[in-house]
């Protein structure tokens, strides 16, 4: 067999494997609330194509890297074991398995997986009855989570998103709200069906019946109104910032507040993975800290926890935003008034100060600034930090490598091996924070480490977990390796 023929049998084959893991991952997660992964990537939605990717990346961080073939053999194994809700990381699994035994025997891979999932409760739905969403405003992050949350309904999914608040109310608002859901320049089209219902002023997507409410402020809404109950209400506008106002949104009908933005005050900002234990049931209100947070915070963490932080700079290379203008006009921000499709601005971020509420030891260790850019979407901070300990580029790394794909902050760091990626090819990333390592600077005891995140949806899926922690939506890691 020539070495052509090799690598398109090699090929076909993998891609026969991806495409019978397909409805096998969508039913598990449809029927039995489980989330399966490859070293920490989704499989949910994913292409054949992306399969064999998840497969391929991850042979360049494991020492004896596992096929598509493999994994679907333990893929089997799963259903049969019939789990009840989890996240599973199937790469993880198959290592484990082959370690003590053989994939080709049926019979162990069935008694190994059984063993593996014996402690995962044999339940569907990880709460007693579905919890109401409602989502206060309707942009970028708003529309996001709409999708996010409207994606993962299914019987074992107890979040659902009962409604929209927004202001307006003028003639044809309801479709242009449909609209800007269903149609996205930056993340594409909606992954579902949606329809508008003018005379119950709702929208339906995917099967879900959202309310929109036309309020102008929180004390207009009686939720109750609406068959709502017991509700968290996610805070998109940034108009609410403290307790006082924040507290406005506990209404009838509404229990507890998510604030997608910096918070100030004793208000706890929350980054998932990080200080999410933090969060505790008599918290009525919290926060999910700003998008730079989420993407600095676990990678100072990570390299905290290794080699000890000193001190250092955060400069954070920002996307516009619709706070700026499109056109010079005034604007009560210095800077900020210049146009944002034709300016590099220079503004100020309190990301790096905001890094200590969730990672206390790092107090008072850490400037920062911010330059907006004429880009759309995704965003770049470069972390210029003294350690404790000399290191070099490769340990360093390495270090980071392992920390992506092994540890319990793998679902917050992604790594980027590639020489030749710019920011648009990390739109739709689902970490928060994309450790670039071909551009790590290492001098002893200085670092300069670059890291991509996804400002929009990056951030989303950080709130999203925030969200379900404050549901007490605790969903088992299979192996267990923490977050």
């Amino acid at each position: 067999m020539t070495k052509a023929n090799e690598h398109l049998n090699q090929y076909i084959n993998e891609q026969d494997a991806a495409e019978r893991m397909l409805p096998i991952v969508g039913q598990l997660y449809r029927q039995r609330g489980v989330i399966v992964t490859v070293f920490g990537r989704k499989l949910l939605s994913s292409s054949t194509i992306e399969i064999i990717k998840a497969h391929r990346l991850a042979r360049l961080t494991q020492k004896d890297p596992v096929s598509v073939e493999e994994t679907m053999t333990v893929l089997q194994g799963i259903v049969n074991a019939n789990p009840g809700s989890c996240r599973i990381d199937l790469g993880l699994l198959t290592v484990n398995a082959r370690a003590i035994g053989s994939l080709n025997d049926t019979d162990f891979v069935n008694e190994h997986t059984q063993k593996v999932l014996a402690d995962i409760p044999n339940t569907v739905s990880l709460l007693d009855e579905p919890r109401d969403i409602v989502l206060y405003g309707f942009g970028r992050i708003g529309r996001i989570m709409a999708r996010l949350l409207i994606e993962r309904t299914t019987s074992a999914n107890p979040l659902r998103l009962r409604a929209i608040v927004v202001r307006g109310g003028r003639d044809g608002d309801l479709r242009k709200r449909a609209s800007l859901l269903r149609r996205d320049s930056i993340h594409g089209p909606f992954n579902g069906d949606i329809t508008v219902d003018e005379e119950n002023s709702a929208i339906i997507a995917n099967g879900n019946f959202i309310k929109v409410i036309y309020a102008n402020q929180p004390e207009d809404i009686d939720y109750g109104d609406y068959g709502i109950s017991n509700a968290l209400i996610v805070d998109n506008t940034g108009i609410f910032k403290d307790e006082e106002a924040l507290s406005r949104h506990l209404r009838p009908g509404a229990s507890r507040v998510l604030l997608t933005a910096p918070a100030g005050g004793a208000i706890k900002n929350i980054v998932y993975g990080v200080n999410h234990g933090d969060i505790k049931d008599s918290d009525a209100i919290v926060c999910a800290a700003s998008c730079t947070t989420n993407a600095i915070t676990p990678v100072l963490k990570a390299i905290n926890d290794e080699y000890g932080i000193a001190n250092g700079h955060v400069e954070t290379v920002h996307s516009y935003t619709n706070d700026q203008n499109l056109i010079d006009n005034y604007h009560k921000a210095e800077r900020r008034g210049r146009s944002a499709p034709l300016n590099m601005v220079l503004t100020s971020t309190g990301a790096a100060k905001a890094v200590s509420k969730a990672l206390p030891e790092l107090e008072g260790k850490l400037t920062g600034n911010a330059i907006r850019v004429p880009t759309p979407n995704v965003s770049m901070a470069v972390c210029n930090l003294n350690l404790d300990k000399a290191t070099d580029r490769e340990t360093l790394n390495a270090y980071m490598r392992d920390v992506s794909f092994n540890s319990e902050l793998k679902q917050q760091i992604d790594y980027s091996f590639s020489t030749e990626v710019v920011s648009s090819d990390f739109v739709g990333t689902p970490e928060p924070a994309i450790f670039d390592s071909v551009a790590t600077i290492v001098d002893g005891n200085r670092c300069v480490l670059y890291v991509w995140y996804d400002n929009e949806y990056g951030y989303t899926t950080q709130v999203l977990r925030v969200l379900q922690q404050m549901a007490g939506l605790y969903i088992p890691n299979v192996p267990n390796t923490g977050s």
